[in-house]
């Protein structure tokens, strides 16, 4: 179960250059956490995906032994994974996203 799990969020990531793994869904986060990294996001003008795992509890489960990052949301882009907004503020204020979201876009 846990390995079918595991190729599930590996197909999940391939197919999008921005996954937020949070609580809730874009018309609906039910986490200030979830809205917090959607914000993020929104600034950057990208589009995203955000998959809601708060009803699935194995899914959770897998998630945080592949990422080694037990909290919500775990955001990926370009297939790798950076965290959440604790990570991801710092990085903006470096001047880390920008170059990072136009190489995974191409543009």
């Amino acid at each position: 179960m846990a390995d079918q799990i595991e190729e599930e969020i590996q197909s999940e990531v391939k197919a999008h250059k921005i996954l937020i793994y949070g609580k809730g869904t874009k018309t609906m986060p039910m986490c200030g956490f979830t809205r917090e990294t959607m914000q993020f996001f929104d600034k950057y003008g990208y589009p995203y995906e955000l998959i809601d795992v708060l009803s699935q509890p194995a899914k959770r489960e897998v998630l945080a032994k592949i990422t080694n990052w037990p909290t919500l949301p775990k955001v990926f882009i370009d297939g790798t994974f950076y965290g959440d907004t604790d990570v991801l503020d710092p990085m903006a204020a470096k001047g880390e996203i920008e170059p990072l979201l136009k190489k995974a876009f191409g543009k």
